[in-house]
């Protein structure tokens, strides 16, 4: 069964907000953290993909991306950083555009 993908935009939308709003002496740690999660997620995915694609994956277990983020910071809730770098990676998805899903004709 495919993750509900209202759902997963909202979690992806919430650790983007919990990053932008931790300490600013964690930040470079969070970012880097996100940034190589996020470099990890281009791999995988490629080129053109859908945001339902991404949800799919997300869905599909997040073990592989947790451990990216717990080799790159130490006691902190990683949940947040794989979100947010799922919501950093959702806005170059072919059918996202500003928050919304954006269907294009035919798709």
């Amino acid at each position: 069964m495919a993750y509900a993908l209202e759902n997963a935009l909202f979690q992806w939308e919430e650790g983007e907000r919990r990053i932008g709003e931790a300490d600013p002496s964690e930040r470079p740690q969070l970012e880097r953290a996100t940034r190589l999660v996020f470099e990890e997620l281009r791999r995988r995915l490629g080129g053109e993909f859908g945001v339902d694609e991404l949800a799919e994956l997300y869905g599909g277990g997040t073990d592989w991306a947790g451990d990216i983020a717990r080799a790159e910071s130490s006691g902190t809730d990683t949940s947040w950083i794989v979100d947010a770098a799922f919501w950093r990676y959702a806005r170059e998805a072919y059918d996202f555009a500003g928050g919304r899903l954006h269907r294009v004709p035919g798709g």
